[in-house]
């Protein structure tokens, strides 16, 4: 399997590759989670903002965002397709996310929502958490800080 990985402001992608970036974060986090939010909540638009993505034999297997707070580059939207989840795509996508972050503002602090049950896997790259679980669409999360 090839792996490739990618990055981009949407106003500079291929309207195919939006589409299925947000086709699989819908898919997972609407659908799959039974949370019906607004996934596409206008920070997608921000000229900052960055799409990551991650494709295996040239299929989108998974995405991450990437945001620029005014104290912090902001991590989410982390989702994997569900045929690609135990694969390990879903590391090298974040450390692939991660490097881009480093490259945008390798100084900066790096912030985080995890779902709670996902605090551990975040914790390998060294986030930690701070603060307390709290509910976001019925769903627990914690903020974590790099």
């Amino acid at each position: 399997m090839t792996h490739k990985f990618f990055h981009a402001n949407i106003s500079t992608m291929d309207p195919i590759v939006l589409y299925k970036i947000l086709q699989i974060r819908t898919a997972v986090f609407v659908v799959e989670q039974h949370c019906p939010y607004p996934e596409l909540d206008g920070r997608d638009l921000e000229p900052d903002s960055e799409q990551v993505w991650v494709t295996v034999d040239d299929e989108i297997a998974g995405t991450i965002r990437i945001l620029r707070d005014s104290d912090a580059l902001r991590i989410g939207r982390v989702v994997v397709a569900a045929k690609h989840r135990g694969t390990g795509v879903a590391r090298e996508l974040f450390t692939y996310a991660l490097e881009r972050c480093a490259n945008i503002n390798p100084d900066s602090k790096l912030v985080l929502d995890a779902q709670a049950p996902l605090q551990d896997w975040y914790g390998s790259f060294g986030f930690e958490p701070v603060g307390e679980i709290f509910m976001e669409d019925g769903i627990p999360h914690i903020t974590m800080e790099r």
